[in-house]
Formats: structure tokens, C-alpha cells, sequence
């Protein structure tokens, strides 16, 4: 497990911008060099006990991180918690987990058998959050996933990473409004995802939300090499709730939109 939560980020965002090369012109854009601070990190997993949400969510419980809010998510087949650290400036982690029983005989087999490569004690492994994948699948059992699972296919592609880190909005010092990002990232050429619109919820919801689509990379499968989407990067402001507190959860009909970055059709 690793000894502090910097050390974790900073490998984390190594590996991401390996996987997402718009993520630096992004920071380019938006920071005009300044830091970027960073609202979430998202992680997608199975519901499979040997690398299940609470096996990945214990390397953030051990530095501080508490569990604050589940969200089900029945269209995808998907469940999710998210944690937040006592200081509010580390980002906060968002979790899911695909139920898997909940798909086909193929597609589950083709799971259990990546899970199956994983060795037993890597979850424990301090690199196991940015450790990519553990097994090898043909480019047609890619496929056999994505046609009922675009997260299977996925974290069968992509393994244990950072899934998108996103840009806290509520700290750009030259942008009040995520609709003015949006502009500015059209305008670079960026491409938005459009899944429920640009901008996902708003102020009456306390969070908006909105994300490129996934850089394409290209990945070696056992048999072929397929260029297919990667990671992405989202943007999030809060807003402050009838207490006056920002509100620091997430929205279910948002974050099911958002998940749609990684679409191979859009």
C-alpha cells in the first residue's frame, strides 16, 4: 500500500497521460500554467471478491479516504461508492464494479477467466490501481464483451488504471462557467462527449458535469492490434447546497452519461 496519498496521484496521472496524450495539451489549455486541481478519480472493476470495489478502495481507506455515497447504476449493471479524505483538496475517488452475473454465460466466462490471470496477491500491491492488465484476450472476445458491455471490454483492453481524472472547475481561476471550458475545448478541437448533452445536471442537481471523448489508442491483442478508445478527461462544477456547503457527491444520471466517453461508436 502506498505510504501517502501525493505518491499514489503522481503515479496514477504518470500512467493516465501515458494512455491520454490530449490530458497534458488539456492542462495546457485550461491551467495557462497554473496547478490544475484535480475534483475525482475513477476506477472501473468487476464484482468478483479477488478484485472487487472494496479490494480496490482499501488502498485509498489506508490513507485517510472514508466512504461517503452508492450509486446503482441498473441500465449499465453497474454499482459504485465514492470516498473523500478529511482534506478536501485530495481528489475524490469514484468506484464501480460491473455485476457480473448479470450478462451472458459467454461474457462472464470470458471475465472469470481474466480474473483468473490476476495473481493473488497483486491487489495488494501498492501499483495495483495503475497496473493495466493482468491477462491476455483475443481481439473477438473484445468484441463478444463490447457488444453487451462497453465497460467489460473496456478493463478487459485496459486493466486496473485511472479510467478519467477531472479538472475541478470551482478552482480555474479564469473560467466561472463549465459551458466557457466546453467552448474553449471545442475551439482546441477537442471533441465533447454529447451523451445526455455537453453539459450533464447543473446547479438545480449541485454539479454539472461534461468530458472529451476517449483519446483512441491502439492495444495488442492476443491475436491482432485494434485501435480503440482509451481514457478521457472530465470537468466538474459544484455548487453549493441550500446549507452553503459545496455538495461533494455525484449524480447517477450524470455519471451513467459520462460513462459513455469510452464508447467505441460515438
Amino acid at each position: 500500500m502506498h505510504n501517502n496519498v501525493e505518491t499514489l496521484f503522481a503515479n496514477l496521472w504518470q500512467d493516465y497521460v501515458a494512455m491520454t496524450p490530449s490530458a497534458l495539451k488539456v492542462h495546457q489549455l485550461l491551467g495557462d500554467g497554473d496547478e490544475l486541481i484535480n475534483d475525482h478519480v475513477a476506477f472501473r472493476t468487476f464484482n468478483i471478491d479477488k478484485v472487487g470495489l472494496e479490494k480496490l478502495a482499501a488502498h485509498f481507506l489506508a490513507l485517510g479516504y472514508e466512504e461517503k455515497g452508492q450509486y446503482n447504476f441498473e441500465q449499465k449493471k453497474l454499482k459504485a461508492k465514492h470516498f473523500e479524505h478529511a482534506d478536501d483538496t485530495k481528489p475524490k475517488v469514484f468506484i464501480s464494479e460491473l455485476l457480473v452475473e448479470e450478462f451472458s454465460a459467454p461474457v462472464q466466462a470470458i471475465i472469470r477467466k481474466m480474473v483468473d490471470a490476476v495473481p493473488a496477491d497483486a491487489v495488494n500491491k501498492e501499483n495495483f490501481l495503475y497496473s493495466g492488465t493482468h491477462w491476455q484476450v483475443s481481439s473477438e472476445e473484445y468484441q463478444t464483451l463490447l457488444n453487451e458491455s462497453e465497460y467489460a471490454a473496456w478493463v478487459s483492453a485496459w486493466g486496473f488504471r485511472a479510467n478519467h481524472f477531472t479538472v475541478s472547475l470551482n478552482h480555474l481561476k479564469r473560467y466561472t462557467l463549465l459551458s466557457e471550458v466546453n467552448d474553449k475545448l471545442k475551439e482546441a478541437g477537442f471533441e465533447l462527449n454529447t451523451s445526455g448533452g455537453e453539459i450533464k445536471g447543473g446547479p438545480e442537481v449541485h454539479l454539472a458535469q461534461s468530458s472529451t471523448m476517449a483519446d483512441k489508442m491502439e492495444v495488442c491483442f492476443s491475436d491482432k492490434s485494434l485501435v480503440i478508445p482509451s481514457c478521457f478527461y472530465e470537468f466538474a462544477q459544484r455548487y453549493a447546497m441550500p446549507n452553503g456547503k459545496l455538495y461533494t457527491g455525484f449524480v447517477a444520471a450524470s455519471a451513467d452519461k459520462i460513462f459513455e466517453s469510452t464508447n467505441v461508436g460515438m
